[in-house]
């Protein structure tokens, strides 16, 4: 695959995202519940506070990680699976060790619902 400016500065900005270690564990506790949660239940399992906790989960959807679902006054969270599935072989192609799909097919996954 040939990485082009475009291509890079959305990656890197997912990249980016991934640059907190409570971002991390919080993406990591989505993953394996493999169902939606509220803040609560993930300040719980990554044992920081809510507000820290909230404004990582923002980054993370910002860089669509997550998906938010509003549900009355509680806000759901859950991975999103098709960018997590990219995430590998965008590494991989920073790296050149591996083809990925095309751009387009790419980007549709980073930003499906």
């Amino acid at each position: 695959m040939n990485v082009d400016r475009e291509w890079a500065e959305e990656w890197s900005e997912c990249f980016r995202a991934l640059g907190d270690p409570s971002r991390v564990m919080i993406l990591h506790v989505l993953a394996m519940a493999r169902r939606p949660m509220t803040v609560g239940e993930i300040v719980e399992a990554v044992d920081v506070g809510q507000s820290t906790v909230s404004h990582h989960l923002k980054i993370l959807a910002d860089a669509c990680f997550v998906h938010v679902e509003r549900r009355g006054t509680a806000s759901w969270f859950r991975v999103n699976d098709k960018c997590m599935d990219e995430l590998p072989a965008a590494a991989a192609a920073v790296m050149g060790v591996a083809q990925t799909n095309n751009r387009t097919e790419s980007q549709k996954g980073r930003s499906s619902s």
